[in-house]
Parts: structure tokens; C-alpha cells; sequence
């Protein structure tokens, strides 16, 4: 790999429309790693670059946190699986809540009482079951 192969932390920060503070911060934690050091200039190469759009794309969907993108890249450590599998988890929960949300706005949006929080009967029908959902 040539020199012209590693950029400095402010092009690569750049690159990915990050902070510089961003990524010194995900090395703190260990979720990233510069490939050289030159005096006091952290350079990226093509895997660490890598490394940065898979933590930026995986934070900014919402898909994991940091705790969860650690588990994953971490060397060596077998449990990632277990890290993907509870997020999963949470996100079928989410996905049933909305849901629920989405039906209970798509109706009140059909409700023709004048004052659905009061005279709505599928609103009651639906507070009276709420506490067992």
C-alpha cells in the first residue's frame, strides 16, 4: 500500500460528513483504530475507512448503538450474534408499536364524532383493552 492508499483524520472525517471528534471518540472506545501514526497524524487506510461508513451507516439508521457496533467488530468475541439477535428483538417490539399506533390513528382519522376522545366507541373499546395489550 502507498502513502497516496491513507488519508489524515480530517479528510476522513470529511469523507463521511463526520466530526473529527467523532472519530477520535469511536478510537477511545475502541471501535476504531488508525492504521499508522505519523508524528501526531492519525491516518485511515481503505479497511479503516470501511470501518467508518460501517459505524456511521449502522448509528445514523438507528440499526445499533455503540455498545452493539462494539460486539460486532470486536475481535475475537463470539457473543456479536447474541448483540444482533437482542436488537432484533427490540425492533420487532418497535414494529408492533407502530403498528398499533398506525391502526389507532388510521381509525380516529375515520371517526365521525365530534369529539372522538370523548364519544368514539372503538377508542373506548380500545382504552378499556389497553391494559392487557
Amino acid at each position: 500500500m502507498s502513502d497516496d492508499d491513507f488519508i489524515g483524520i480530517g479528510a476522513a472525517a470529511r469523507r463521511f460528513g463526520l466530526a473529527e471528534s467523532a472519530l477520535r471518540y469511536w478510537e477511545k472506545r475502541g471501535l476504531l483504530h488508525p492504521a499508522q501514526r505519523r508524528s501526531s497524524w492519525r491516518l485511515y487506510g481503505p479497511e479503516q475507512l470501511h470501518r467508518i461508513g460501517l459505524i456511521k451507516m449502522w448509528r445514523e439508521s438507528g440499526l445499533l448503538s455503540l455498545d452493539e457496533i462494539e460486539a460486532i467488530i470486536s475481535a475475537g468475541n463470539h457473543d456479536w450474534r447474541d448483540a444482533v439477535r437482542d436488537r432484533l428483538g427490540e425492533i420487532e417490539r418497535q414494529q408492533n408499536r407502530l403498528a398499533n399506533a398506525k391502526e389507532h390513528l388510521e381509525h380516529l382519522l375515520t371517526c365521525t364524532d365530534e369529539n372522538p376522545a370523548q364519544d368514539c366507541t372503538y377508542l373506548r373499546k380500545m382504552t378499556a383493552e389497553y391494559p392487557a395489550r
